[in-house]
């Protein structure tokens, strides 16, 4: 009588049949076993804001000192969160004037990518008043006032080109009430116009140009146009 044994059961033989399987089904077992990919790199603040800044002002620096000096006077006036990093307190805005094609949009998000790179939790928006204004006209199913309050509570705005749009009463009181929330709340602000500061007043009315006299500091561009004459 014969006692017929097993083969016993081990992890290398369970794999070597496996494999034997795979193969005879046509299957590379080796094309199975794969690498673990890598963990992505984490996406930087700034790279975030980047998805939202126009193309052409991606990468944009804060190369002017006064701006660059407003930067510094915003991070270090920043409240403390759980992490250590500061957010956007109340603090100076900042007024950024000079001709047409001096760089002033440029120079402003700049100034944002500069507060993130600084390490500044950042919540903020940006709009140009002509924008502005299209986007409180009425439209079928828009909640103007929820828009337009979005841009006064923010704890940062970017308003591009203010004076450029054609006026009227109704344009003013706009930017009266949107510069008169964050001027009352002392909400940063970077302002940029194309209009000699002496002329504001007349474009936005006396009450939006005092405000933005008292609230803001100024950074004055000179210069050709750069985009008629970008090598000069």
């Amino acid at each position: 009588m014969t006692t017929a044994t097993r083969e016993p059961r081990t992890a290398g033989g369970a794999v070597d049949r496996l494999a034997a399987i795979l193969t005879a089904r046509g299957i590379n077992p080796a094309a199975q076993t794969t690498a673990p990919e890598p963990d992505p790199e984490p996406v930087t603040a700034v790279q975030l804001a980047d998805t939202r800044i126009p193309p052409r002002y991606q990468g944009a620096l804060a190369g002017h000192p006064r701006v660059a000096a407003w930067v510094e006077e915003i991070t270090s006036r920043g409240r403390r969160g759980p992490g250590g990093a500061p957010g956007i307190a109340t603090g100076p805005s900042l007024l950024i004037a000079g001709p047409t094609g001096t760089g002033k949009t440029y120079q402003a998000y700049g100034a944002i990518r500069a507060l993130l790179t600084a390490g500044v939790r950042l919540r903020w928006e940006a709009t140009t008043a002509a924008d502005l204004y299209a986007a409180q006209r009425p439209q079928h199913g828009n909640d103007h006032e929820q828009q337009l309050q979005r841009l006064a509570r923010s704890p940062l705005l970017l308003l591009d080109d203010l004076g450029a749009a054609k006026q009227s009463q109704w344009t003013e009181e706009l930017t009266y009430r949107l510069v008169n929330h964050r001027y009352n709340h002392l909400l940063p602000t970077l302002v940029t116009t194309n209009l000699p500061v002496a002329d504001l007043r007349e474009a936005i009315g006396d009450r939006t140009a005092s405000r933005l006299a008292e609230m803001t500091d100024r950074v004055i561009l000179t210069g050709h146009d750069r985009r008629r004459h970008p090598t000069a």
